[in-house]
């Protein structure tokens, strides 16, 4: 049977948004005198809020510059972005908002535009979905005549907001509506839910012309049962205060028939009718927004491309392979290498296809002063792999230093012409030596920290720049350093926020000096760059002046000592885990171990910490750890069931000792600590394959019921998956993104397959350039052979996604999607 066409096991759809909040503009002024504001920027997945920006100070016009990177746990159906004006005393002011529907969102790929800010209108602020039944029955009534009985069976909610942090009391009301009709019912309010259980029915009677003889009882006109509709409004009940509205759908009844028709509905934003044409010029926002959603199909289905990819290893020349010739065609797209890097990487064949691809780039380098420098398939790969692999080293050396210099900032500013009155060069420029010498040092000291796959992808880069250019001794570090200080260690101090070492884009002040020791730490890693010539490279005169301070011997013998080191093939894996690698942090609520005095277990704010040694949480960041839990005597991480607590964003970790229950912010960081724990996790031997979903209250499960509390789990645990704490991939997806890669590069698959039949043909020197001049082509046979299996196999995968595709809308149950 080929793969798929008998399989039950459902395709994963998964979704990921990939943020930038550049910068807002002419935002409305305060009222007061001092007309400034101080602002930021949340990112909501329609009104849950998930990340937010640090405050911008004084300004209307606020540069954020603050990326994010994400997976999203959930539906949705907007992406919005709130600008607010922060207050101490009350609550913070919302100026205006950016909603984008997300059918909308691909629209803005590799784009960056502004965005008119939204007036924020409580009306358009929903977020949730309806589960309904209707159905139309046919009765005959006292005096004869036939009329309609519209059934509604209002079963549940799901993923309604919260209202002030707190589940909301909700309520429903059920119409239908006409020009001369309006009747209306409501159900019972449900108390501190965001996932109601209604189960309620409701009968309304309606007329159809050409069902009867006589009028009936409701004075209906015959035409009107076409402009019948059914709305169900859902309220949150305000007792003492006005009651708030949550969303509504509508029905046409003229579309509902005898068979019972059930589908859940998105809510919807009430329809004003009545809107300004004017709207307020509340000022703009510039986003970058790249929304990707990956439909990725059970693990049998990738196994024909996934083997092609993993042999391009194996292929000679390696410009025949299928992983190069994705390079190639998507040479264009910088992340487009990201998925083939993952993909190598999960299965143990990065660092020989760097080796081999970097053997063919230099078969075409001329100059050792030129090696490595260009945005080629191999600097793609190392980057991206050194981002990969490199979180815990960077982590480790840099998060430190960082921390001192953006928390303690001292001022460096050395160009004389940005200095102001009564500032000292002199003292800026021993200010920011300081601070060079710190972050040299702790680099060139950390060489024993370095991932052994990095060390293995520059040992291979060494040994090949030394065999294409024996006469030159500085080749052999320079292939190294061009990588590890220039493309990994200075874009990380002048971008902390980027690879996680500080929380937000540091401010400008902070930023200008960060830019400043990074351009320093480039030069100082150049190996040989001490010398005279090397002082050229700078543009700027004040830095060739601040760079003399640095023109000692021993500069350059910690550079070549540590390149030395880190291109060594000696493991230095057993040094790294020597140390706990710290994974996660970040402050959310547990639930209490102990009793309250009033006998009732509450919840408190508390900072959590995970390594993978241990989790523990404290009373604030820097305090020491009140609870530690050995990660070697987790059991179990699994989400909890709102109805335990009427809590959302809760999990459970269940460990020897006692469940401890957690609740998170928002989705995303509940679904991230999730994942963290279970990876750290999932080697231990006791792990669970069972558990109680809910919780263990006033003698009962409530998942189960059952009454003691030492009942064996009642749900299969969820599955595992590979136990590596330091790199978290999923092969299938990457996998997948790159048949998505291929199957929109189809036209250039089928150009470079005639480029190889016509040089096949062709034998002779090429006179001008062409269509494929810019491919490269060592072998034709070779590669026409490994293109026809990469077009053979997208076509298939293609028709498995189409037969996917039409089974999911076959068996869809969104009425309102």
């Amino acid at each position: 049977m080929a793969a798929g066409e008998g399989s039950d096991e459902e395709a994963r759809v998964l979704q990921t948004l990939r943020l930038k909040i550049c910068e807002a503009k002419n935002l409305v002024p305060y009222s007061g005198p001092n007309k400034m504001r101080d602002c930021f920027c949340t990112i909501n997945l329609d009104q849950e809020e998930v990340f937010r920006t640090q405050v911008v100070e004084k300004s209307l016009s606020p540069f954020f510059g603050e990326e994010f990177y994400f997976d999203v746990p959930r539906t949705f159906q907007f992406l919005s972005f709130y600008i607010y004006d922060k207050s101490v005393i009350q609550r913070d002011l919302r100026i205006g908002k950016v909603a984008i529907k997300k059918e909308d969102l691909s629209r803005y790929a590799g784009k960056e535009p502004w965005f008119m800010l939204q007036p924020v209108d409580s009306n358009s602020e929903v977020q949730g979905k309806v589960h309904l039944e209707l159905k139309l029955n046919e009765l005959i009534t006292d005096n004869g005549s036939v009329c309609q009985q519209l059934v509604v069976h209002l079963k549940e909610c799901h993923g309604l907001p919260l209202i002030n942090g707190q589940n909301c009391d909700p309520y429903a009301t059920v119409s239908v509506v006409g020009p001369s009709r309006n009747d209306q019912k409501k159900t019972k309010v449900k108390k501190k839910t965001s996932n109601p259980q209604f189960n309620e029915t409701f009968y309304f009677e309606v007329t159809r012309s050409s069902s009867y003889t006589k009028k009936s009882q409701f004075q209906v006109e015959e035409e009107d049962i076409e402009k019948l509709e059914v709305r169900v409004d859902l309220w949150n009940n305000g007792n003492l205060v006005q009651d708030l509205f949550l969303g509504e759908v509508k029905i046409p009844v003229k579309m509902l028939g005898s068979d019972s028709f059930q589908a859940w509905y998105l809510l919807q934003p009430r329809d004003n009718g009545n809107k300004s044409s004017k709207s307020e010029d509340l000022g703009s926002l510039r986003l970058n927004i790249c929304y990707s959603e990956d439909c990725v199909l059970p693990s049998e289905y990738y196994a024909p491309l996934r083997n092609l990819l993993l042999k391009s290893t194996e292929v000679e020349p390696i410009s025949a392979s299928a992983a190069y010739i994705l390079a190639e065609v998507c040479r264009d797209k910088y992340d487009t290498i990201i998925p083939l890097v993952r993909l190598l990487l999960h299965h143990h064949k990065l660092v020989q296809f760097i080796t081999a691809v970097a053997e063919l780039e230099l078969k075409d380098t001329q100059e050792a002063n030129t090696i490595f420098r260009g945005n080629s398939s191999v600097t793609r790969c190392l980057d991206e792999m050194m981002k990969i692999v490199g979180k815990h080293y960077l982590k480790v050396t840099l998060k430190p230093v960082l921390d001192e210099i953006c928390e303690n900032p001292k001022p460096c500013e050395i160009d004389r012409l940005k200095l102001k009155e009564a500032e000292n060069a002199e003292s800026h420029k021993e200010n920011l030596r300081n601070y060079v010498d710190k972050v040299f040092s702790t680099i060139v000291q950390s060489s024993i920290s370095c991932p052994t796959l990095m060390c293995d992808a520059f040992c291979s880069l060494r040994s090949l720049a030394a065999k294409r250019f024996p006469n030159d001794p500085h080749v052999q570090y320079s292939a190294v350093s061009s990588f590890v200080f220039l493309r990994f260690f200075a874009v990380a101090v002048v971008s902390p926020h980027t690879f996680h070492l500080r929380p937000h884009h540091p401010d400008v002040q902070t930023s200008r000096t960060l830019t400043l020791i990074s351009k320093a730490i480039q030069t100082l890693g150049s190996w040989g760059s001490l010398s005279k010539s090397k002082l050229s490279s700078f543009k700027e005169s004040f830095m060739c002046e601040f760079f003399k301070m640095f023109q000692e011997e021993e500069y350059t013998e910690a550079v070549k000592k540590f390149l030395d080191e880190v291109s060594s093939t000696e493991s230095k894996e057993p040094n790294i885990m020597s140390e706990p690698v710290h994974l996660k942090e970040g402050e959310m609520y547990k639930r209490a171990q102990g009793r309250t005095r009033i006998g009732k277990k509450n919840f408190k704010k508390r900072w959590f910490c995970l390594t993978s040694r241990e989790l523990t949480y404290h009373k604030q960041q820097d305090k020491e750890p009140i609870y530690s839990v050995p990660v070697r005597n987790i059991l179990a991480v699994e989400k909890l069931d709102e109805n335990a607590f009427n809590k959302k964003n809760m999990f459970q970790v269940i460990h020897v000792e006692k469940t401890l229950y957690v609740q998170a912010n928002n989705c995303v960081e509940a679904s991230e600590w999730i994942e963290a724990l279970c990876r750290v996790s999932r080697c231990n031997q006791r792990r669970l394959s069972v558990y109680h979903p809910s919780a263990f209250l006033n003698g009962n499960w409530l998942c189960c019921k059952a009454t003691s509390e030492n009942t064996v789990g009642c749900t299969p645990c969820t599955a595992g998956g590979p136990a590596d704490i330091q790199i978290e991939i999923d092969g299938d997806r990457e996998t997948e993104r790159i048949y998505s890669l291929f199957a929109t590069n189809m036209p250039k698959l089928q150009k470079m397959q005639e480029a190889c039949g016509s040089i096949a043909v062709y034998q002779g020197p090429r006179k001008e350039p062409d269509d494929y001049s810019h491919f490269t082509i060592e072998d034709s046979v070779a590669t026409f052979q490994t293109l026809q299996q990469i077009i053979s196999i997208v076509e298939k995968l293609s028709e498995h996604h189409d037969r996917y595709q039409k089974k999911r809308s076959s068996s869809a149950k969104y009425g309102s999607e």
